[in-house]
């Protein structure tokens, strides 16, 4: 070991002997809730999820939403409420179909897209999984979730985490920060084989296209062309259903 490489792995030690009560309770309280999670998710034998992302401020059509100027912008994307409500009602009558117990829609937990996603699934039966976020806005458990499937979380990294471990699609609905921050981390953790390839599914040509511009960044360098393919942008609950329920019937057959 050279000297450099010694004071190196000497303040090392240092900077975890250093580590405040405050940073120790911190690294607690994220195994806490990665653990809780997993164990709960274990015991009942779900090996399997099909995440569905999307913005908490996209309201029901049956919302009164005169009052909130911020939510008034997004009645024009209303309508991918109901159509995020009937995918998840198609995705879960599917997987209760063919009784895949240990298969799981989960979202969010909060309103708006992750609302519409919780409600289809318990309009057919299926008890769908909420991960639900501690957050000043926006952020509230809905009620179409089974308690026993309600969690709570703190900490983004770990919900994040949770999203992703038992991932076989996901599906991305419009939205903000959260949304596109759940988006470009699985992304990012495809593209450099930390987490398995899955389908990616960005619903909503309109809003997708005109948000995001990857070919730029492929001009530039900043990706490969190749990348491209790590996710597929779709406009209707039958484009989507082409992938997702393919894999549904994969996991039926093979037992999995």
């Amino acid at each position: 070991m050279t000297q450099k490489e010694s004071t190196l792995a000497t303040d090392f030690i240092k900077l975890s002997e250093s580590a405040s009560a405050e940073d120790i309770e911190r690294a607690h309280h994220l195994a806490h809730e990665w653990l809780v999670v997993e164990n709960s998710l274990d015991q009942a034998d779900i090996r399997h999820t099909i995440p569905i992302f999307g913005s908490a401020r996209i309201p029901s059509p049956e919302e009164t939403i005169d009052t909130d100027l911020r939510a008034q912008r997004c009645t024009g994307l209303t309508p991918y409420y109901e159509e995020a409500r009937q995918l998840a009602a198609r995705l879960g009558q599917l997987i209760e179909q063919r009784q895949l117990h240990h298969t799981k829609l989960v979202t969010g937990g909060g309103p708006g897209i992750m609302e519409a996603a919780n409600r289809g699934a318990h309009d057919v039966g299926h008890e769908s999984i909420g991960l639900n976020i501690v957050i000043p806005k926006e952020q509230r458990v809905n009620p179409f979730i089974a308690a026993k499937h309600s969690f709570e979380f703190q900490y983004f990294a770990m919900r994040k985490m949770h999203f992703l471990k038992r991932a076989k699609a996901i599906v991305v609905f419009p939205g903000g920060f959260g949304t596109l921050d759940e988006l470009f981390e699985t992304l990012t953790l495809i593209q450099t084989r930390k987490m398995p390839a899955v389908p990616i599914l960005l619903y909503g040509k309109k809003f997708w296209n005109t948000l995001i511009n990857l070919d730029y960044l492929a001009e530039q360098g900043m990706i490969d062309p190749a990348d491209h393919q790590l996710y597929h942008v779709v406009d209707s609950i039958e484009e989507c259903c082409a992938v997702v329920e393919p894999i549904i019937e994969t996991l039926a057959l093979t037992h999995e």
